[in-house]
């Protein structure tokens, strides 16, 4: 090897796909996480990362997915594996989705659209949550045809109903109703760092605007940082402390509000949350279309079952009546994987993508969506299986789940 062959390789390649470096250089989920981390202010990096109480269900939900082992089947042609999928009638590109996550533009200014448009762009299911801070007609003005709007049943019921009827009147396609906050969960770092929504300028945060002058002057150059979609039940204090939210729940919801709700939604009705299979089968006298197992990511009910070790037995109650989606700890298409197989029909992610938005709003979002498509493909094709419907049908022989973690980067990330 020549002098001028050692400098070719060592040459800095340029950047394709219109992509910024940073992003080309984040290889998976956690490298995003890495980068966000040293982007974003601590408060908010913790309003992101951090759990309830003492993080325990926000490591076991990573856990969980550790313990999957697979067995492959063996010689299968799976030259074009097909990843595509159907849910609620609509086709998606993968099996997965955006789960809802409040308050959004406090990690990018984008926001929301942002992340709407990525979804579009990469074919899959946004939700948005009734603590955004984008107005959900704002989102839904991005162009996005497969949005959906996720409900907190507030102790307002004429806000509730509004916002439903808001999220229909703008073309939301599924309504997925979270049924695991009747009170807000403790976020011990939320609480420790004083985080406001808006955030405000204490001396701790003037402090931290040198660290993160970039963030900052994105932040300030913005409109305000607002919940959106409760401007009348938060607009006389001007802002809110995130744990002051818990005051618009409704720990009085019952079953009844739920069969309102159904008689006022004409559209697909999840409901979201920790459901087993007595509380599976009364949603679907209830008339709901689907179940999203889900602990919150760990932020809600500390110490709860993680969603894939509740999958098998909320599958077996479902039957095929119900779709069985499922979020809470997945940061591989790997992890995806696994939860077709063991009966799911599409997953959500919700850290991730923050991630991704924190790195670059819309194409860092597209960048967690190609990263987590890619991986998923790859096990596919490594595991024998040339569609989800394989995937599925095979999955009792192809996934078992063991009690012994597998070894990997130490980190303390959780989804």
């Amino acid at each position: 090897m020549n002098l001028f062959q050692v400098i070719e390789l060592v040459r800095p390649k340029p950047h394709q796909g219109g992509s910024s470096g940073v992003l080309d250089r984040c290889h998976d989920i956690e490298d995003l996480r890495d980068v966000a981390r040293r982007r974003l202010p601590r408060a908010v990096f913790d309003y992101v990362d951090g759990g309830a109480d003492d993080e325990i269900s926000l490591s076991a939900n990573r856990q969980a997915f550790r313990q999957v082992r697979f067995l492959p089947q063996a010689l299968q042609d799976v030259s074009a594996p097909d990843l595509t999928t159907q849910l609620f009638g609509t086709g998606l590109a993968v099996p997965f989705g955006l789960a809802p996550t409040g308050y959004t533009r406090m990690v990018h200014s984008g926001g929301e659209r942002a992340v709407a448009r990525a979804a579009a762009a990469r074919g899959v299911p946004y939700t948005l949550s009734t603590v955004a801070s984008t107005a959900l007609e704002d989102v839904a003005a991005t162009g996005n045809s497969n949005l959906w709007f996720q409900l907190y049943v507030l102790r307002d019921r004429g806000l509730t109903h509004e916002l439903v009827d808001r999220a229909a009147a703008a073309g939301y396609r599924v309504l997925e109703l979270s049924v695991d906050t009747a009170v807000s969960g403790h976020r011990s770092r939320d609480v420790r760092n004083g985080l406001t929504i808006p955030p405000r300028l204490t001396l701790r945060t003037l402090m931290g605007i040198g660290a993160r002058p970039g963030y900052w002057t994105s932040m300030l150059r913005g409109a305000p940082l607002t919940l959106a979609n409760l401007q009348s039940a938060t607009a006389s204090s001007g802002g809110t402390t995130v744990a002051r939210v818990n005051e618009l729940f409704d720990p009085s919801v019952t079953w009844d509000d739920i069969a309102e709700i159904r008689q006022r939604w004409s559209g697909p009705l999840v409901l979201k949350g920790l459901l087993g299979p007595a509380d599976i089968r009364r949603a679907v006298d209830v008339g709901v279309d689907g179940v999203h197992l889900s602990n919150h990511g760990g932020r809600q009910l500390d110490r709860s079952i993680t969603p894939l070790d509740l999958l098998r037995p909320a599958r077996d109650a479902a039957g095929e009546c119900l779709a069985v989606l499922l979020d809470s700890g997945i940061r591989h298409g790997a992890d995806i994987a696994a939860a077709v197989a063991l009966g799911a029909d599409a997953c959500f992610i919700g850290r991730p993508y923050l991630y991704g938005a924190a790195v670059g709003g819309t194409a860092g979002v597209e960048r967690v969506i190609d990263l987590l498509t890619a991986q998923l493909r790859r096990t596919m094709q490594l595991l024998g299986t040339a569609d989800l419907t394989d995937l599925r049908k095979h999955g009792p022989g192809l996934v078992t789940l063991e009690h012994r973690p597998l070894p990997g980067r130490k980190s303390t990330a959780h989804v």
